[in-house]
């Protein structure tokens, strides 16, 4: 891995894009490196929550690597759009949770990947955007697709086709950031979310991932079906057992993912 570092303590992988000169922007290599991380993560028993961010304080990612962009053509734009939707959806569909800790900039790309993950917590300096157009493109890692899903078609609209960028504090406001910390609290607040996710039943963690990706993108009794299946599911596990005869108990609950 030479575009990213790998740290786990306490069952929580930090993955950070470690490009400061480049301002962490993918290239391929970058997101190859963050797919194979992403990918050896679900089968990892060592692992139970995913942290992403950038290193420095500057940028989570400010976007493509545009030297690489500005060599496309039809064939390698497609297979580089391609890729970069499958390393997204990789996150997006991983059965740990994962958390954006978005340190600066996220801009095109930057601000896809983190679409793309489960939670979004940005410091008080972040700014987001998709500023494709203003380069005669348009995103192509899923910013015309999960943006319209988390803030609606007009917001959407609006980023896309202006390309502006907008600060933490209107990304909350309108629903693409979960919280907003400061620039020193940022990493503190998320490793303590993470934790808290680390005491969780995994097999109940994952249910609720897919459940709620799944829901997303299908009709509402549909989605109610997928729900109480995933929820038999958990029924069936020693973790349920477990977490109500705490309950039951009055003590915490010691799941183990089974």
């Amino acid at each position: 891995m030479s575009n990213i570092l790998l740290s786990t303590t306490n069952k929580i992988l930090t993955l950070t894009i470690n490009r400061p000169d480049k301002l962490n922007a993918l290239n391929h290599q970058t997101l190859v490196e963050i797919n194979q991380a992403i990918s050896n993560a679900q089968t990892d028993k060592t692992i139970a929550v995913i942290i992403i961010t950038g290193s420095g304080q500057k940028s989570f990612i400010a976007g493509a690597d545009i030297s690489e962009l500005a060599q496309s053509n039809a064939v390698t734009g497609m297979f580089f759009a391609e890729y970069g939707q499958k390393v997204m959806n990789n996150i997006e569909q991983s059965c740990k949770p994962v958390i954006a800790a978005i340190n600066g900039f996220a801009l095109g790309g930057g601000c896809e990947l983190a679409m793309s993950c489960h939670m979004r917590i940005a410091s008080d300096n972040a700014m987001f955007g998709q500023p494709e157009i203003k380069l005669g493109v348009i995103p192509g890692f899923g910013g015309t697709q999960r943006l319209v899903r988390l803030i609606g078609k007009g917001r959407a609209m609006e980023m896309n086709l202006m390309g502006g960028m907008i600060d933490a504090n209107r990304a909350y406001e309108i629903g693409l950031v979960n919280k907003v910390t400061s620039q020193d609290e940022l990493l503190t607040t998320v490793e303590k979310m993470a934790k808290q996710l680390t005491l969780s039943a995994p097999v109940a963690l994952q249910c609720i991932i897919d459940s709620i990706n799944h829901g997303a993108e299908c009709s509402l009794p549909e989605g109610l079906q997928f729900e109480a299946k995933a929820f038999a599911v958990t029924c069936s596990t020693h973790d349920m057992k477990e977490g109500t005869k705490a309950f039951l108990e009055k003590r915490k609950a010691n799941f183990i993912g089974e």
